[in-house]
């Protein structure tokens, strides 16, 4: 019986240097697992770029497969809660770094770490929102469950706007009502940035200064930080009183100067976004919400695709800052 096969973006790593290359696997190579899934798409992230240019040792075991998200249909299973045919997205959960992840066209997988795709959404729209977009819409509902409110007098400050995470905040805020501004160091993005939502667009300089006091004025209800750092802190002296801060992003670094004066004095809370180990049942809450407010053709606007074969040349890019919006790998 001939064995069965499927196409990888398979990474190596020989004398501290890591290639990659599609290779041809045989099913069982596939890791352990209760779900076989038939990948149609994944997306490229910030981290796939990290991994894919062996940076911050994300992957410890080569070979392997990247990719940090996957939405397909489930090929096999002996999970009783899916079916042959089943359409299911998977963010988080260490795929594409402890796990072999999605770049290939199979992947086998832990059934708790599946969702459904919800209706209203196809595989494709499911990795254009991505890793990046549930974990944008993750934290808006954060927000709004610590009290932000939708209206011109509740600004939602959204920091790293041109990233995949801020620009998904963007997106997501704008549908669900809220007087987004938007920081970004790519003011030339400025019309983009409307049109995806943003009521205004800031310079992140704005942002950048080592405030003189613990407290400044107060201009934002909530904020989608999607930096970190220097940036975080600055926002924190600008928060008004009540307002939420959901913290999703290090690019700025993981390092944070500031005072309790914030938390103290004007009752600021501090909400850690984790997309990586989130319960399923949350998940599913976050992707059916995603469903229900979702603007096709904006996503669509914000999404460009690439083939399996040609996502290893364009991690340099997505480095360099030089990827706009989502980009879609198509696996099959």
């Amino acid at each position: 019986m001939r064995a069965m096969t499927f196409k990888a973006l398979l990474l190596d790593q020989t004398d501290d240097a890591v290639s990659a290359g599609i290779t041809e696997l045989e099913d069982e190579r596939l890791p352990t697992g209760d779900v076989t899934v038939a990948v149609e798409y994944s997306s490229l992230n910030y981290k796939d770029g990290m991994i894919l240019s062996g940076i911050g040792r994300l992957v410890r075991d080569y070979p392997h497969v990247p990719g940090i998200d996957l939405a397909g249909t489930v090929e096999s299973s002996t999970d009783d809660r899916y079916q042959p045919g089943d359409r299911v997205a998977l963010t988080g959960w260490r795929v594409g770094e402890t796990h072999w992840g999605g770049y290939a066209q199979k992947a086998r997988l832990n059934g708790d770490w599946l969702v459904p795709v919800p209706d209203g959404l196809t595989t494709r729209q499911a990795m254009a929102v991505g890793t990046a977009g549930f974990t944008a819409m993750q934290a808006i509902l954060a927000l709004e469950g610590n009290g932000l409110t939708a209206g011109p007098d509740q600004p939602l400050l959204v920091t790293g706007a041109s990233g995949g995470v801020g620009g998904s905040a963007v997106l997501w805020g704008g549908l669900l009502g809220h007087h987004v501004v938007a920081s970004t160091g790519r003011l030339e993005n400025r019309a983009d940035l409307e049109a995806l939502g943003a009521a205004e667009v800031i310079d992140r300089s704005e942002l950048a200064e080592n405030p003189s006091r613990p407290l400044l004025g107060e201009r934002w209800a909530g904020c989608v930080d999607a930096v970190g750092g220097d940036t975080l802190a600055h926002v924190l002296t600008e928060m008004a009183y009540g307002g939420s801060v959901a913290a999703c992003g290090l690019s700025g670094g993981n390092g944070l100067s500031t005072t309790v004066i914030p938390f103290l004095l004007r009752g600021v809370s501090l909400l850690g976004i984790d997309s990586v180990m989130c319960p399923r049942d949350h998940r599913a809450m976050v992707w059916n919400r995603i469903a229900e407010v979702v603007d096709a053709d904006k996503l669509d606007d914000l999404t460009g695709e690439v083939a399996l074969a040609d996502v290893a040349e364009l991690a340099p890019e997505i480095l360099a800052g030089k990827v706009r919006g989502r980009v879609v790998v198509d696996c099959r």
